[in-house]
């Protein structure tokens, strides 16, 4: 039994002085300005990829919580996409995962694979730019 494709819609807005995209029911401010002298303090393109990527691991870990069952208490990741000027692309994109769990460490590496395997930004990612990471993990407090 297959099911229908899911659509994700946003919207974005910008004038010179400002940009905004709104998805869901949150609205977030970006950073669209062509060469700033400072810096807006507000997520550029660029960041919002990296987020969406961070946000697919951790969507997926908590979708393996309940499906393997997987425990843990916490998760954190941090993303670094590398990019190039010529022709304007992203190459490579680096990940770690850290969790706060009791489960063992082969748990830890099957949901790892889990999140490489059925990841849907991850995947998406990795046929145009080298994905790689760790996940590690530490016990509870």
């Amino acid at each position: 039994m297959t099911s229908a494709a899911l659509t994700y819609r946003v919207s974005a807005r910008a004038d010179v002085a400002s940009a905004t995209v709104r998805a869901a029911a949150d609205e977030l401010t970006l950073d669209t300005r062509w060469q700033p002298s400072e810096p807006s303090g507000h997520p550029g393109p660029a960041e919002l990829l990296a987020s969406a990527f961070a946000a697919c691991l951790l969507k997926n870990v908590a979708r393996s919580s309940a499906l393997l069952p997987f425990a843990y208490e916490s998760a954190e990741v941090t993303v670094v996409m590398h990019r190039q000027d010529a022709p304007p692309r992203f190459t490579a994109l680096e990940y770690a995962l850290h969790l706060v769990t009791s489960e063992p460490a082969h748990r830890v590496e099957l949901l790892h694979r889990n999140l490489q395997k059925f990841g849907t930004v991850y995947n998406t990612l990795a046929a145009v730019c080298d994905v790689s990471g760790a996940v590690t993990s530490s016990p509870p407090a």
